[in-house]
């Protein structure tokens, strides 16, 4: 369905030439994901002066009903040679006018759209581009456009009709679950999956993969694969748990766990450094994520940033930011590739943002930290079976983004008999702070499995040297239950929205929750629960922090008493990107469904666009003519997770 409302056109007196033309060709803007924008029409004397432009509804929406799964529209879109390309959360791919939203082509994948997918909901994330330089303008497939879907399938498109490239792999795609270890086609469909755009360089398209957690020891492999972008060969592969056949397993892994042990796998973007030949994985952990009796020792390229040689897949460096890990703290933000001005000189360097709110910052052609990493003692195991990591890498600088340790006595509450409630419940829990490990009495992780950081990841502006991003601050309770006990622990949990997982394979469960009180439902952990957060890239330090969103918005829903915006901040998905005027831009906030701009020098808010439904996705901007306007765009669906409004809708900001 088509819905385009055109901005009325004005005549001017003459042509408005400020900030020139650019596009935004990847889902980072750049292949190194920056998230910056070099345009300055909109700036920060008139964005206050925003409007909605236009809005195309895909008409792919769902709540969840017995013929498909709740959607969330988590779409950022790129705009090359005058077209805008974009995913609905069914996996369609449409092209559109991007100076007014009318539709030119889509096509439809025809995924299942009601399997039980690991991301409990219908989503995709972007598509990739790839123009080949052996062809004429106007010949078939000379620019290509790639979607990875969510049932995993790789499939090139005819940027010019949207038709498949019938030359790559079968008739235009590939099935990513062909040759990938430990898949279970006929237990479990949605265990293996795609939900971020592939990564392109030179003559070959790079894919990861989305892995259900928790499910058992033997998720399947993370395997990243790079295939020929013309015909869909397989190029390489890395495996971040390395095989028999890929040499040498390491040595305090046992054999029989090597075997069994999956996941390690890349489900955020992959950053690409074309100069020097090298890709960034972000890289997840190993599974089962809470309990890692089966896989002993640091399980060495799971929970690290690993640069690869492009051509061959080859190791070149790698560094691990949570040894062990029985936290869910994914690498799960793609990569950012910057120049940073340190002590006089230039340092090329990537910075990775983490679940445990630290920033992990390298030279990215040596591998060697940029501000210095140091190991500390952490607390340890009482599980039988579990051999916690000694020390984890904490690093000096900068310092930690979100809140890492919480005792019973710093319970929120809106009314005292609320933080009560939250007192007596994290006063039975292990709260050593950050690494307090999984415990079968129950333990506080500090932050919770969303961050810190997450998908929504970092943006950057390289004159200020300002790296900002969006803050989770929210405490989980996670336990471990014994086999035995499985069912009449989740029997008798009914009614308290508590997360169960299986962990075949191992002597537990596992149950989880963020902490939250049990009568007016609100988080324990003190405001602001979300944030928006500057650092300064040269010097390590914070610049600013920002609560991020209205929670009167979200506490009226819970509590149903209308209270003014008590600066609280709400949780966030969805990343902010910069522009050379000075302004960032970011939606994100769950409940509050507006997109905002700040004065990135100062934080201060300086403009609210009002959206149908929640900004969960990550916006960009563009400005594709010498006398056009600069357009920012946000899709505008709400999260699939989350009992909120939905909305199918596109939505584009303009000046007057």
């Amino acid at each position: 369905m088509l819905a385009v409302l055109l901005a009325r056109r004005v005549p001017c007196a003459a042509a408005d030439l400020s900030g020139g033309t650019d596009s935004w060709e990847y889902y980072g803007h750049d292949p190194g994901g920056s998230r910056y924008s070099p345009l300055t029409q909109i700036n920060r004397d008139n964005v206050s002066k925003l409007k909605v432009a236009w809005i195309y509804h895909t008409g792919d929406i769902s709540n969840g009903d017995r013929y498909k799964r709740k959607s969330g529209f988590e779409n950022t879109p790129i705009v090359v040679d005058g077209t805008m390309y974009i995913t609905t959360p069914f996996n369609r791919v449409i092209a559109l006018d991007p100076e007014t939203g009318a539709e030119r082509w889509k096509f439809d994948p025809h995924i299942e759209l009601n399997e039980g997918y690991y991301a409990d909901g219908l989503i995709n994330r972007g598509v990739s581009t790839w123009l080949d330089p052996a062809r004429k303008r106007g010949d078939q497939c000379r620019r290509r456009i790639f979607v990875a879907t969510i049932d995993a399938r790789l499939i090139a498109l005819d940027a010019a009709n949207g038709h498949p490239c019938g030359d790559f792999g079968h008739y235009g795609q590939i099935d990513l679950k062909r040759g990938v270890k430990n898949i279970q086609r006929s237990q479990y469909y949605g265990e293996y999956e795609e939900t971020s755009p592939p990564a392109i360089i030179d003559d070959l398209v790079i894919v990861g993969s989305a892995i259900g957690d928790n499910r058992a020891t033997d998720e399947p492999l993370g395997t990243v694969r790079a295939f020929n972008v013309r015909t869909g060969a397989l190029r390489w592969y890395w495996n971040p748990i390395p095989q028999g056949s890929d040499g040498p397993t390491w040595r305090e892994w046992r054999e029989e766990d090597v075997k069994a042990t999956g996941a390690a796998n890349v489900w955020a973007p992959i950053s690409i450094d074309s100069k020097n030949d090298l890709i960034f994985l972000p890289v997840s952990s190993a599974s089962p994520d809470y309990y890692g009796g089966t896989r002993l020792g640091n399980d060495p390229y799971a929970d690290s940033i690993v640069a690869l040689q492009a051509k061959t897949g080859r190791l070149v460096w790698y560094f691990q930011t949570t040894h062990h890990d029985l936290w869910d703290y994914d690498n799960p933000a793609q990569p950012m590739l910057c120049t940073i001005r340190r002590h006089g000189r230039d340092i090329p360097a990537v910075v990775q943002a983490t679940k445990r709110g630290s920033l992990f910052i390298f030279n990215r052609i040596k591998g060697e930290p940029v501000f210095p990493i140091v190991e500390k003692p952490v607390p340890q195991s009482d599980v039988p079976g579990e051999q916690t990591a000694h020390t984890q890498p904490f690093p000096v600088l900068p310092p930690p983004l979100a809140r890492q340790s919480l005792a019973a006595d710093d319970a929120f509450g809106v009314l005292w008999f609320d933080r009560r409630n939250c007192r007596k419940r994290m006063a039975k829990l292990s709260a050593e702070g950050i690494f307090t490990p999984p415990s079968l009495n129950g333990s506080l992780v500090v932050p919770g499995n969303a961050g810190g950081m997450n998908w929504s990841g970092v943006a950057y502006d390289p004159q200020r040297q300002l790296l900002v991003t969006n803050v989770n601050n929210m405490a989980a309770e996670v336990h471990l239950i014994p086999r035995a006990e499985m069912e009449n622990v989740m029997n008798a949990s009914r009614g308290f929205e508590l997360e169960f997982a299986p962990q075949q394979g191992t002597p537990y469960g596992m149950s989880r929750v963020f902490m939250r009180s049990r009568y007016i439902g609100l988080l324990c952990t003190p405001p602001p629960w979300g944030t928006l957060t500057a650092v300064d890239l040269s010097t390590g330090q914070i610049r600013w922090t920002k609560p991020l969103g209205n929670a009167g918005t979200l506490i009226q829903t819970v509590i149903h008493i209308p209270i003014p915006d008590p600066h609280w901040g709400t949780p966030s998905l969805g990343g902010a990107i910069t522009t050379a005027s000075g302004l960032v831009f970011i939606a994100a906030t769950f409940g509050d469904p507006h997109l905002r701009a700040f004065d990135i020098d100062t934080g201060k808010l300086l403009w609210t666009g009002e959206l149908p439904a929640a900004g969960n996705a990550t916006p960009m901007t563009y400005r594709i003519s010498p006398t056009g306007k600069q357009y920012v765009v946000i899709a505008a669906g709400g999260h699939s997770k989350f009992d909120e409004p939905r909305s199918d809708a596109l939505v584009a900001f303009a000046l007057p």
